[in-house]
């Protein structure tokens, strides 16, 4: 054991519990703060000492952690999904919550979270907007044509390109109200076009600066994966070093099989999903291209490869034909295309693991 007082926080918007257990006199103290890291931090620092902190992820984040850690008190995150309560209990309170994190915590069970610098947290946030951007304009599509559909009026070609634009700007409908909900729904439209470019050129900034510019060239020569993508998959994981091995990022992913084995009786699944579904979504998108005909010749590809150092090529290069080979070899033995698309995704994630060791 490296500290002698386990404190556990029971946090919410404007308030913390607080619940601080002597590991060697076994005693527990109590207290309640407003949100205020100084005051936790000046209660904590008066306990037998070394004292270290705990409190459940949830939707206040890692600003409490971090400022703890920077106030002298070291502070961690637990994983809500791996806490281990007594189904017995059916009392459920702020202080109780504490207590309870503070004990688990003395006794090793808690699951703790990595916790990003603030810089890696804003570059993660920046993509998850994009993302919610991208939805949004997906949303926004879909209620024209829904609205469209309903009115009769249909276009015959493809959609959204620059002949179906034209086209919709031309369309007149027969009543006020009806062409006003047009009219709101293409400036809705236009609205969500322009903060998904806008958002996507500051990705695209930040993906050239010092700090991430070779690991995002790196994995833009793995097929499926651009800049957007690329930059996403470094903001979402973060530090690559922590995993030690290449299926450990796979399950962090939630790419791995499930399992429910007991005895002599083996049962595998479905993917796990757990972990980051972000870089999960990313991955699964990014697999399909290996189901394409293959050319490492092409221009895309040749400008990737001549972007980054040879040995990264070459790691690279040995990834997307055995990706490809992957994909062609599953669907020959007649199994499922999603079942083909997520064991692909999963060996993606493990090159993606290895081409970033090479770049880093």
């Amino acid at each position: 054991m490296q500290h002698r007082t386990s404190i556990g926080l029971d946090v919410h918007a404007r308030s913390i519990s607080a619940a601080a257990l002597d590991h060697e006199t076994g005693e527990v103290r109590s207290a309640r703060f407003g949100y205020d890291a100084p005051a936790v931090a000046e209660w904590a620092l008066g306990l037998p000492q070394p004292a270290r902190a705990v409190y459940e992820s949830g939707p206040t984040g890692f600003d409490l952690a971090r400022s703890l850690t920077s106030l002298g008190l070291e502070c961690g995150v637990g994983a809500v999904s791996k806490m281990l309560r007594p189904s017995g209990d059916r009392v459920k309170t702020d202080k109780r919550d504490a207590v309870f994190l503070a004990r688990m915590l003395a006794v090793g069970n808690v699951v703790e979270v990595r916790v990003p610098p603030a810089e890696e947290e804003a570059a993660r946030d920046l993509c998850r907007a994009r993302a919610d951007a991208s939805f949004e304009l997906s949303r926004a599509k879909l209620s024209v044509s829904s609205y469209l559909l309903r009115k009769g009026v249909t276009w015959g070609g493809g959609t959204w390109t620059r002949a179906h634009r034209t086209w919709l700007r031309q369309i007149e409908l027969p009543t006020e109200p009806e062409r006003m909900v047009l009219d709101e729904l293409l400036a809705r439209l236009a609205e969500c076009e322009a903060r998904k470019e806008r958002l996507t050129a500051r990705l695209v900034a930040l993906a050239g600066g010092d700090a991430y510019r070779g690991r995002v060239a790196a994995l833009s020569c793995l097929r499926g994966i651009n800049t957007v993508s690329a930059f996403s998959l470094l903001a979402e994981v973060g530090d690559f070093s922590r995993f030690d091995r290449a299926p450990a990022l796979a399950s962090f992913l939630g790419l791995v099989p499930s399992e429910s084995s007991s005895g002599e009786r083996v049962s595998r699944g479905g993917i796990t999903k757990t972990g980051n579904s972000h870089a999960r979504k990313m991955l699964v998108e990014a697999a399909w291209h290996h189901g394409r005909p293959y050319n490492p010749s092409s221009p895309t590809g040749s400008a990737a490869m001549s972007a980054v150092p040879p040995r990264v090529a070459e790691v690279a290069e040995r990834a997307n034909r055995r990706l490809h080979r992957r994909w062609h070899h599953l669907e020959s033995r007649g199994k499922q295309r999603c079942v083909v698309t997520a064991a692909v995704a999963r060996e993606l994630a493990c090159w993606v693991w290895a081409v970033e060791a090479e770049a880093r």
